[in-house]
């Protein structure tokens, strides 16, 4: 019974579309934060000088809030998941879920 009903998921058109979208949407959002993440570092490695500015007269520098903005991209995007997930994946899995339990 266990092996007929993963086989009825797997060969489900709405399976492969579901599989398809959030591993497509999944890669872009992985690139982005790579580029974000993997950018700041390079900055910190290759222009120091730039990072070490002080903004104003106290002692934060502009690599403070370069920083903090890597943390909100990281939370920012991982919102955009945890909505997109919640709305048209758990859409397409109850889909999925009626399609093969009849």
């Amino acid at each position: 019974m266990q092996d007929d009903l993963i086989e009825r998921v797997v060969n489900n058109p709405q399976y492969q579309e579901l599989k398809r979208k959030r591993s497509s949407f999944g890669w872009t959002l992985t690139w982005a934060m790579m580029i974000v993440y993997y950018g700041f570092i390079m900055l910190v490695a290759f222009n120091k000088e730039f990072l070490s500015q002080k903004l104003g007269a106290g002692v934060m520098t502009i690599g403070v809030p370069i920083g903090f903005g890597v943390i909100v991209f990281t939370v920012i995007i991982t919102t955009i998941y945890v909505r997109r997930a919640n709305s048209e994946y758990d859409d397409l899995t109850a889909a999925i879920t009626k399609a093969v339990l009849k």
